[in-house]
This record gives structure tokens, C-alpha cells and sequence, in this order.
């Protein structure tokens, strides 16, 4: 992509020295960057970097201790949200800012200076939505939609208020490959009309495709500056870490085990009008694998996680632990049986927002056998020691020890719940997009650990939306569609042509791209 011209007169914001301050973390230092009209801006950095602090400034989230920001021109202070969108500045944000309880429609009413009608702004939404390749209706509960459609209706919300400056943080990280294709075409016309676009992805190939320029953060100060196209995914990544970053080892296993996880004919009706029902789904999870479940979003791939980790319960014989039918039994029977889950959704549901990090590390692991709790005490000093050991094995950056699960960011909470379960070395680990907003690093990281954990005689099942990471990874590949779930198939076999043929027609599609 041909690099624009930066000139001044172009500028739409202009970041000059900011500076934040949280205790003895300095989140970001003297940062400058400019922003110009019509320009796709990446802002790429580690987890911890410092990006989720910058782009909350400009936001009006958070105030600077030092520096200025320059809004068209002149200086501006942004004291909070309000102030932003005045300016015509609107975020789409990493970690939903939505009401579960109310529908679609009111959601984006509520961030709407001036929403006017419910039903003429409904019938906007649709067509908006539509238009943009991202359906959504408007008068959905947001509590029933699965997490990649609650991702359209932040963007729709957004792209309502005809901003002048879009911030994206991590926007298809749970779009479908078409879907994020669609978003790309959008932010191209909105970059074409003026619109500046400030970009933040863990999908380096994305930024090059996309964007005109980057800066690059390293422990909150600007560390280069470069045009994507001109580099590549691993120069990019080797920039933001400061080194070059391991590739991950995913030698196929010749042999596997016992099994160790069993779906035998896993059926459930769909618990709201807006779920997906799961239909005779049958999978064999043996010893020594890694079997990834693709999908797109909304296709039961969170029910099928309820069901296997015991949130949901079903016929006692649809599910069976190393031998045992589990069907019907607790989560907390089943990790006593050495099985561990992560959840898609790490800020709620696979960690409590207001609780520490050793917290939550009790709520999961109180009942596994590792002494956290005796004689009905919690032991403090062993649930913090876990505590650290995770954030020095997993490199997850706080600003203190032991911090509100809150505090952290995406990438780095996400480093922690699946550290969290890694650490337990259990013998059956299921796991829901597992790298899901961590930066290039990280995922491998994380790759490797659940490539280890697979080798060393535990059965892995990960379901992801990430083609990249399921062929990266997986031993066996299943597809899931509407509830039904195609035969896992060995990875050498597959293709990404026939697990997309498989996305779209489902399971029965299964005989005629064999």
C-alpha cells in the first residue's frame, strides 16, 4: 500500500508528549503521534504496551498527567466520553459496553445524542447494519446474542455517529474471515471520505493489508514508526516485542492415548429464542491431541462449551470424563476429575471484574486438591504465590501485585484465566478462543502451551474462529454449523476452502466436499 502523505494540514489529531502515571506503572511516556484525514492508522504494541491507556485519553476515559492533544488544529481537552463524540471521535471497544438486559435498538439509543423515534431508529439500524455487512436485529435482547454479533452492534453503534476519527480495538477479533473482510471495505470508503481510523490489532497480515501507517509502543513510549505494507507479519512483531519472536513447534503427534473426553450423541434445545441448538453431536477427545471445533460465531459453539463444562446440564451418558458419564454433573465434579475450562468471555464470566487475581484463582481451583482451602479457611500466602507463578510463567503485566481482574488489560487478564488452568496441568483442558485480542507474542505463547500440554498425555479441545491458530495447532479438525458438529478429521487432510465450505453448509455438507 502506497504510503500517504503526512503533512501537517492533514492532521486531524495530534498527540504531543501525553504521559499517564497508574502508582509505579508508567503506562504511557511522552508519547507523540499524529493522526491524519482519511488515513488507517495501526497502533501496535505487546499487551501492556500502553495502547488501551493512549486511545482512552482521546477517548475522554482517562486524563493525561502531561501533555497536549490537538484536536483540527487547535488544543483541546477531552474530559470525558461525551466530550469525545462532540468532537466527532467514537471507540469501538475491546470488552463490550453494552446493557445485557435491553435490546439492540435501545443499546445504541442510549449513545445517541439525539436518537429521536425508537422505530425510525430501528429501521436505520437495519439498514446501516446491512449495508455494512454486519445484519443485526435491532430488536434482539443482547443478553441471547453470542458474542460475535454483541462485536456488530458496537460497530454499527460507532459508524451511527459519523465520527471524523474511529478508534478500533481489536474489531474482528470475533468477526468471521467475510465479516472482517466486509469491516475492511467499510473503514477503506470511511478513510476515502476523511474519516481517520486508528487501528488496534493483534492480526499483523490485517495491518498490512489495511493500513497506511503504524506506531509502534514498547512499555508506553514510541518506539518506531513504519508503513505496514512495507514490512512484514514477523518484522512487525519482532518491532513490538523488541526481539524475534519463537515460532511455535507443532510437531503432529504420531500416537495418542486413551480417551479421555467423550460426546456421545449430545443433544439440547436452544435455553432462549436466540440460542442455538445442539443436535447429536458425537466427538472422541483422545490422550496425546489437539482437536480444534472452527466456527462462526453464533453457531453453538458456547452451548457446546456450557454442555461439556457442566454449565449445562444434559443426559448423564452424552458426556463422559475418562470413563465416567458426567452428563448431568457440576462443574466443580468435574474438575475434581482433573478437567479444566476457559471460557470465551474472560471479564465475567472467566474472572470476577471486582475480585484479585489470587481471588480468583480460589474460585476455580478451591476443590482441585491444591491446599487452597482447609477446615474451611482460604490459604492467602499459597493462593498468592499461584498468583505470581502464573504472572511469571505467562508474562502477564500488572501495575502492582495482585491487582482487580478489571485492571488488567484484554491481553493480559486473557494470559492469566488461560495460565490460570494451565498451571493445574490438567489431564482434559477445553478451551474457548484461547487467544482471542492477545498480541503475537502471547498467542504463541499460549500455542505452545496447549501444544505441550497435548504432548505431555492430556487431551486439548479448543474451539476458535482463528483459522490461522486451528491449523497452527490442531491434531483433528471438527466444524460446528448450526449446532450440528462435522467428523474431526486429521489437519494434514483438511483445507481452508473445505472447513469454510463446512462453516457455511454445516455437517451435512460434510459428503460433498469430501
Amino acid at each position: 500500500m502506497e504510503q500517504q502523505n503526512r503533512s501537517e494540514k492533514d492532521t486531524l489529531l495530534d498527540a504531543r508528549g501525553l504521559t499517564k502515571r497508574f502508582g509505579d506503572i508508567l503506562a504511557n511516556d511522552t508519547v507523540d503521534i499524529r493522526l491524519n484525514k482519511g488515513e488507517i492508522h495501526a497502533l501496535l504494541g505487546e499487551n501492556g504496551a500502553g495502547k488501551s491507556t493512549l486511545v482512552k485519553m482521546f477517548y475522554g476515559s482517562l486524563e493525561p498527567d502531561a501533555g497536549e492533544i490537538w484536536w483540527d488544529g487547535r488544543r483541546v481537552d477531552i474530559g470525558n466520553p461525551a466530550a469525545a463524540r462532540d468532537l466527532g471521535i467514537g471507540m469501538v471497544f475491546q470488552h463490550f459496553s453494552l446493557f445485557e438486559a435491553l435490546t439492540v435498538v435501545e443499546n445504541i439509543a442510549l449513545a445517541l445524542p439525539k436518537p429521536g423515534n425508537m422505530r425510525d431508529l430501528a429501521a436505520r439500524i437495519a439498514e446501516v447494519s446491512k449495508d455494512y455487512g454486519l445484519p443485526l436485529n435491532p430488536a434482539d435482547i443482547v443478553a441471547d446474542l453470542p458474542v460475535g454479533i454483541r462485536q456488530r452492534i458496537e460497530i454499527v453503534r460507532c459508524l451511527l455517529q459519523e465520527p471524523r476519527l474511529i478508534i478500533m480495538d481489536e474489531p474482528t477479533s470475533v468477526l468471521t474471515p467475510q465479516e472482517a473482510d466486509q469491516l475492511f471495505l467499510t473503514l477503506q470508503r470511511l478513510a476515502s471520505e476523511g474519516c481517520a481510523v486508528l487501528y488496534i490489532s493483534h492480526r499483523l497480515e490485517e495491518v498490512q493489508r489495511i493500513c497506511h501507517h503504524a506506531t509502534i509502543l514498547r512499555h508506553g513510549k514510541v518506539v518506531d514508526e513504519c508503513d505496514p505494507a512495507q514490512e512484514t507479519a514477523a518484522s512487525l512483531a519482532s518491532k513490538m516485542v523488541g526481539a524475534e519472536v519463537i515460532a511455535v513447534n507443532a510437531a503432529k503427534k504420531t500416537e495418542v492415548g486413551a480417551e479421555r473426553l467423550v460426546l456421545k450423541s449430545l443433544s439440547a434445545k436452544a435455553s432462549t429464542p436466540f440460542a442455538t441448538a445442539l443436535t447429536n453431536i458425537s466427538l472422541e477427545l483422545k490422550a496425546g491431541e489437539v482437536v480444534a471445533i472452527a466456527g462462526v460465531a453464533g453457531n453453538g459453539q458456547g452451548e457446546l462449551f456450557d454442555a461439556v463444562s457442566g454449565e449445562m446440564p444434559v443426559a448423564p451418558d452424552m458426556i463422559a470424563l475418562d470413563g465416567k458419564p458426567c452428563g448431568s454433573k457440576s462443574v466443580t465434579w468435574r474438575r475434581k476429575q482433573n478437567a479444566a475450562f476457559v471460557p470465551e468471555e474472560r471479564l465475567g464470566h472467566g474472572a470476577v471484574p471486582g475480585m484479585k487475581l489470587s481471588e480468583n484463582i480460589v474460585l476455580t481451583r478451591h476443590s482441585t486438591g491444591d491446599s487452597l482451602v482447609g477446615n474451611g479457611f482460604v490459604s492467602e500466602r499459597q493462593a498468592g504465590e499461584l498468583e505470581q507463578r502464573i504472572k511469571q510463567k505467562y508474562d502477564v503485566r500488572m501495575s502492582h501485585d495482585d491487582p482487580e481482574a478489571r485492571s488488567l488489560s484484554g491481553g493480559n487478564l486473557q494470559k492469566f484465566v488461560v495460565g490460570r488452568e494451565l498451571d493445574r496441568r490438567p489431564g482434559v483442558l477445553v478451551v474457548n478462543q484461547p487467544t482471542w485480542g492477545v498480541d503475537a507474542g502471547a498467542a504463541a505463547l499460549i500455542r505452545q502451551a496447549l501444544i505441550d500440554l497435548a504432548r505431555s498425555g492430556s487431551a486439548v479441545l479448543v474451539i476458535s474462529q482463528d483459522l490461522d491458530e486451528i491449523f497452527e495447532i490442531a491434531d483433528r479438525i471438527a466444524v460446528i454449523s448450526r449446532g450440528h458438529l462435522s467428523d474431526a478429521e486429521p489437519a494434514a487432510g483438511m483445507t481452508r476452502e473445505r472447513v469454510g465450505l463446512l462453516m457455511a453448509g454445516g455437517a451435512e455438507a460434510q459428503g460433498e466436499v469430501a
